[in-house]
Parts: C-alpha cells; sequence; structure tokens
C-alpha cells in the first residue's frame, strides 16, 4: 500500500511523518510548491518538538517524500489521507472549500480502487458530501470508500499523540475499507474503536468541546472563588479526585485557545443549530472562555488603576507552552485591549515571538520584542504571565524585582505559590486565589 497525505500543514504533516515512522510508504503533497521543498530538506515550518529529527529520519531511510504535484501523488496512491484546513467562517461554520477542491482533484485522478481518508475535522456528514463529489466528477467506473479518522493531536506532544494514542477512532462504510485502515495501524489495533462515518467525524467535535467545557466551568468556579476565601487550585483538585471527573483540563486561568477549541466548539453549534438543537450549554462554554481576558484586564487595572503610558511585560504569547500558535490565543485579546488602553508593551515568548509580530509589528513607541524575560522585565511597571512556558517557573525572581519600576505579578496562569512570591517582595495578583 502507499498513503498519500494531502495538505502540509500541523496535521498533514504530523501524520505523514507518523505513517512513516510507522514503517509505510508515504507522499506528503501540496500546492504551495516552496513549502514542499523546505520539508523535502527536513525543514519544518511549524514549532513542535521532535518533529524535525523524526522528518529527517524518515527522509532518509526513503519511506517519506514530498511532491507539490497533487495529482501524480493521488494516481500513485492507494489510501489517500485528506489533511487540508477547515477555516472557520464568520457563522462559526466550517469553510469546505478546501475538503471540495481535494475530492474533485481525487476524482480526475481516480485511476483504481482507492480509501479517501478524511482527516480533517470536518461537520458530521461531509464524508456524503466528498463522496457525492467524487462520483460526480470522476472520469472512470473505478471504485472507492470514503472513511473517517479524526485526528486528536495536541500541539506541543502531536509526535506523541500520533506515535502512541489512547484511541485511533476509524469510521467506515464497507469491510473492505476498515480492513485496510486497521492494517495501517496494526501497531496500535488494542486502540481501536470501529464505527459508521457519522459517529467518527461527531466524535472529534464532541470531545474538544467537552474539553472546552471543563475549561469555562472551572473558570467559572475561579470567578466564584474570587468573590469567596476559596482557593481554585484547591477545589479543582478535590473535583478531580473523583474519578469520573478527573483532573484534566481542570486549570484556571485566561482560558483556551488555539486552533482546535475555539474553532471546534463554534462548529457543534452550528452543526446542532442547523439541525434543530438548543446547543445553549455550548454557547455558555465560549462566552466564559471570551470574557477571561476582560476580566484579566480588571485585575491588571486593579494593580495599575491607570493603563495609559505604564510599562508593562508580557510573558507569553503563544496559546500554550510548547508551540508557536498564537491562534485564537488569549494574549491577541489582551495585547490589543491594552494597546487600547494606552500602555506601553514588552512581549517575550521563546517560540511565538515571529507569528505575534505579524499581528502586532514592533513599534519602539508602543511595543517591543525582547531576547529574554529578563530584558522584558526592565523598567516596567507590571509583569503578566500568558503562558506556563517551563522557563517561568524557573525565573529568578528576586533578579526580576531588581529590574522592575514597580514589583506586581499578575499572573494568568497561577503558575506561582502566593506566599513565596510575596516574601520576595511581590504585590501579586492570580486567579481564583487571595
Amino acid at each position: 500500500m502507499k498513503i498519500a497525505v494531502i495538505g502540509t500543514g500541523y496535521v498533514g504533516l504530523v501524520t505523514a511523518v507518523g505513517l512513516a515512522e510507522f514503517g509505510h510508504n508515504v507522499i506528503g503533497t501540496d500546492k504551495m510548491a516552496d513549502k514542499i521543498e523546505k520539508i523535502s530538506r527536513g525543514e519544518i515550518p511549524i514549532y513542535e518538538p521532535g518533529l524535525e529529527v523524526l522528518l529527517k529520519s524518515s527522509l532518509k531511510k526513503g519511506n517519506l517524500a514530498f511532491s507539490a504535484d497533487v495529482n501524480e501523488t493521488i494516481q500513485a496512491s492507494d489510501i489517500i489521507f485528506v489533511c487540508v484546513g477547515t477555516p472557520q467562517g464568520d457563522d462559526g461554520s466550517a469553510d469546505m472549500s478546501q475538503i471540495e477542491e481535494v475530492s474533485r482533484f481525487i476524482a480526475e485522478n481516480l485511476n483504481g480502487y482507492k480509501v479517501v481518508v478524511e482527516k480533517s475535522t470536518v461537520p458530521v456528514k461531509t464524508s456524503s458530501w466528498i463522496k457525492r463529489t467524487i462520483s460526480l466528477y470522476k472520469k472512470s467506473d473505478m471504485d472507492f470508500d470514503v472513511a473517517s479518522n479524526p485526528e486528536f493531536l495536541r500541539e506541543g506532544s502531536a509526535v506523541s499523540d500520533f506515535l502512541n494514542p489512547d484511541r485511533i477512532i476509524i469510521g467506515v462504510e464497507t469491510e473492505r475499507a476498515r480492513d485496510i485502515l486497521v492494517k495501517i495501524y496494526e501497531r496500535a489495533k488494542d486502540r481501536l474503536l470501529i464505527t459508521n462515518i457519522d459517529t467518527a467525524e461527531l466524535i472529534k467535535h464532541a470531545s474538544n468541546s467537552f474539553l472546552a467545557m471543563k475549561i469555562s466551568y472551572i473558570n467559572l468556579m475561579a470567578n466564584l472563588c474570587e468573590k469567596t476565601d476559596a482557593n481554585i487550585e484547591q477545589v479543582a483538585k478535590g473535583m478531580g479526585l473523583d474519578p469520573r471527573i478527573g483532573s484534566l483540563f481542570l486549570k484556571a486561568g485566561l482560558g483556551f485557545g488555539g486552533s482546535c477549541f475555539p474553532k471546534d466548539l463554534k462548529a457543534l453549534i452550528k452543526i446542532g443549530e442547523d439541525l434543530g438543537v438548543n446547543m445553549n450549554l455550548l454557547k455558555e462554554t465560549d462566552r466564559i472562555n471570551a470574557e477571561r481576558a476582560r476580566i484579566f484586564l480588571e485585575k491588571i487595572k486593579k494593580a495599575l488603576w491607570i493603563l495609559k503610558d505604564k510599562r508593562i511585560a508580557v510573558l507569553g504569547l503563544a496559546f500554550k507552552p510548547d508551540t508557536d500558535d498564537i491562534r485564537e490565543g488569549p494574549s491577541i485579546r489582551l495585547i490589543t485591549d491594552l494597546l487600547d488602553e494606552g500602555a506601553v508593551l514588552r512581549l517575550y515568548d521563546p517560540e511565538a515571538q515571529n507569528n505575534m509580530k505579524e499581528l502586532f509589528p514592533e513599534d519602539k513607541a508602543r511595543i517591543t520584542y525582547c531576547r529574554t524575560p529578563y530584558e522584558a522585565a526592565a523598567g516596567v511597571n507590571a509583569l503578566l504571565i500568558c503562558t506556563e512556558w517551563r522557563e517561568f517557573f524557573e525565573l529568578d525572581l528576586k533578579k526580576i524585582k531588581g529590574l522592575m519600576a514597580n514589583p506586581i505579578i499578575v499572573d494568568g496562569r497561577n503558575i506561582y505559590n502566593p506566599d513565596d512570591v510575596r516574601k520576595i517582595g511581590f504585590e501579586y495578583y492570580s486567579v481564583g486565589r487571595k
């Protein structure tokens, strides 16, 4: 079997490298020739721990290659993983134009039986549209199957997630397609769940929306804690000890961001509404998350009163640690609000600065990008923690205090112990804790 992976973005690149690591022969393809050229040299366009090492290893072994000729790649393959983007529209729905385009490419190059596997996150019933599109545009009587195999990759640990998955969902219509996909994932067959296609398509949106709901729930509890003497971290620990709840995704803070949770939550709301289902529970999840930046801004105002002309350091621009992804990141909303208030910002992130510069170019009067957290702290009136990078846990806080104009920390991720920080001499504000 020869496997094609169409799309070399985050999901596609990890999928291509992961399948090659499983021992399969894989060709990744994309219309962007310059991108393909760089990847073929072992250069990755994203920051993802461990990915570049595996990419170079598979390229060297010879069972992974990349091509800018989409048509030729389709013709040469038996199984086609579709990993193109499904960006969010203004109404929350997924833009399916790239999926439709790939379906037409496949139809025009159908030269034998192929299994077309949805890997992109798509609304339930998408497989029906793919099947119809290929049937309408195919130029031969060749047979094909459509299957669903949603991805569950966490940015920052995507390589490990692919190679050591907690579950692999396969949605199929025929035994032939099922047997092929089971063979592809032979090394993880004990973690396979085989369903019909609609079920597989829905599982991805349902999973991410539920995790988003847990985050918004604990942030709602943090709001209650701040009105009382309760401590949100102890509340979360007490909740998490119940095995029916579990401790994961019960971390209060600035809320969720990234390319998955916000998009998938809004997409599921739209899917449900289109089908006549009341989705108010998920709407509240989205609303609670959206107001986290405002609540954090109020904490900053509580510490500094007037923000105009105040010098503020922001540590952490990525939406989570171990990635350079800023999409839907809380830091974007926060920086926008701080600039609107007239603050002067000093920004630092170990990986995401170049991406943030595209949204907020360096401006000597308003925005400075710094090389280290210590450089960012120089002369500021307050220091904000927005991403829980490991290096922030290990900062020399006494040194930081000596660099700042005013020793004030507003911690949006609760990475420090309040008593320890206050003993050093900081005025310290966190989330859901006194």
